[in-house]
């Protein structure tokens, strides 16, 4: 490699919720005009990896197509309620036996090891859920970055009672929703949980799976050190996560952790697209219904949410951005409230934010929502999909920032209706969300994250 050369690799899966981030990160490089620029992620995503390009361009290394078993978006219904079930641990175990997997990493790994010889990266930036990619950058002795989407301890809490732990004992496990204030038998619950996740790796039907991991790593050639829940935060040169002090539970976080706050890029996103904002324009009070790129509501739930809009009717308008798919259980146009408008994809959910007729968000609280709405001011009725959603929500509503829906599954219109309307009408939610977005713009977003990036020792 030309020693004038210092190139870095974003590495991700496709995920918008994973993906999203570096892409800010990586146009942010480019606009600074950083030269050697180059972003590894499955083929469906490399028209928005070469979109990014401003002053300079940012190269795109396929890993081929998605795996279906890795990608939410791709799971069969069957899967995706069991992921999004009620009960935390059976979601969470549904999530664990569906994804891990030895076998389903060897694609990745090999696509990614032909574009890292291609490349010799000096720097890769690794998303923290493509594990795959941490694995090949600790066995080649490359320096990375981890990104992290969600709240710290998500990354730096074990899920099992007998390994190290960068969060105190006694404190939630990620995805039980738990507060930090337990009663006691949220206490139990919170060991118990623990305890249940390694019973689950020790089941004969998971063991099987697992056996396959030996074989593997050593057909990969993959280094001992990157083995471990906590490998990712102990090979890491520094620790990118876009959240602030406050926003999650108190604990000592790493000296190598820089808490950034959200990735937003430079506003307005779209600039050239005026339908949304002109008609934003002409509103005086908004709702604004998003729930990511992951949830599929059922007819029921589209109806109830309709309902929800028609009960608002004359004191707040509706703007829902719905997959098309899920459209056709709406009420034909005739029948719809008049004050709901219906988007199948909005040009940016940043622009909408942003918007001063917006007054709340509804969103089912994945790691970059939570952060995002309250980056803009805006505070959060929350309705938890899966995982780390439940745990973005109690904390939330900790926090002073949010309510959290009774019933998610149901979505009965008359609690929705109640916590939107407390939301937007109860002072404290606005000021406590307006608190955090002056938190988060000091934390400096992606300028900081750019920043870190470039005083890299690697890259001197």
């Amino acid at each position: 490699m030309d020693s004038t050369r210092r190139p870095i690799l974003f590495v991700s899966s496709p995920e918008s919720g994973l993906l999203n981030p570096l892409l800010t990160l990586a146009g942010e490089l480019s606009r600074r005009g950083v030269e050697d620029l180059w972003f590894a992620t499955d083929e469906p995503r490399r028209p928005d990896i070469e979109a990014i390009a401003e002053r300079t361009p940012v190269e795109f290394a396929s890993l081929g197509e998605v795996v279906p078993e890795m990608s939410a978006v791709t799971w069969d219904d069957e899967t995706y309620r069991a992921v999004t079930q009620s009960s935390r641990f059976k979601a969470h175990r549904a999530v664990l036996r569906h994804t891990v997997d030895p076998a389903l990493r060897v694609a990745k790994y090999r696509a990614l090891e032909t574009a890292v010889d291609k490349i010799e990266p000096a720097l890769m930036i690794v998303e923290s859920m493509s594990l795959f990619a941490v694995e090949l950058a600790i066995t080649r002795n490359i320096p990375f970055i981890l990104s992290v989407p969600f709240m710290p301890s998500n990354v730096l809490t074990s899920h099992t009672p007998f390994s190290r732990s960068h969060t105190p004992p006694g404190f939630p496990v990620p995805h039980s929703g738990l507060p930090y204030r337990m009663t006691l038998a949220q206490r139990i619950t919170n060991r118990i949980f623990r305890l249940r996740t390694l019973a689950m790796f020790l089941n004969p039907s998971l063991s099987k799976v697992m056996a396959q991991d030996g074989p593997i790593r050593k057909e990969l050639g993959i280094s001992d050190a990157a083995r471990g829940q906590m490998a990712r935060i102990d090979a890491a040169e520094s620790i990118l996560s876009y959240s602030v002090t406050g926003l999650d539970y108190p604990f000592p976080v790493p000296e190598k952790m820089r808490l950034v706050g959200a990735m937003v890029p430079p506003l307005p996103q779209s600039p050239g697209d005026h339908r949304v904002s002109d008609w934003l324009d002409r509103q005086g009070s908004v709702v604004y219904m998003g729930f990511g790129t992951i949830t599929r509501l059922t007819r029921e739930q589209v109806e109830s949410l309709v309902e929800v809009a028609r009960r608002l009717d004359g004191r707040h308008q509706i703007l829902w951005k719905l997959p098309a798919d899920q459209q056709e259980f709406l009420p034909p146009a005739e029948e719809r409230p008049g004050n709901l408008r219906i988007e199948t994809w909005v040009p940016s959910q940043f622009d909408v934010l942003a918007h001063p007729s917006v007054k709340v968000f509804f969103t089912h609280a994945g790691g970059n929502g939570y952060h995002e709405g309250l980056y803009f001011g805006k505070p959060l009725v929350v309705r938890p999909l899966w995982v780390d959603c439940y745990d973005q929500a109690v904390r939330g509503e900790d926090f002073g920032v949010s309510l959290t829906l009774d019933r998610p599954e149901t979505i009965d219109p008359d609690d929705v209706v109640d916590k939107l309307t407390r939301v937007i009408e109860e002072d404290s939610f606005r000021a406590r969300a307006e608190f955090f977005a002056r938190q988060q713009r000091a934390a400096g977003g992606r300028e900081a994250a750019a920043d870190l990036v470039l005083v890299s020792p690697s890259l001197k």
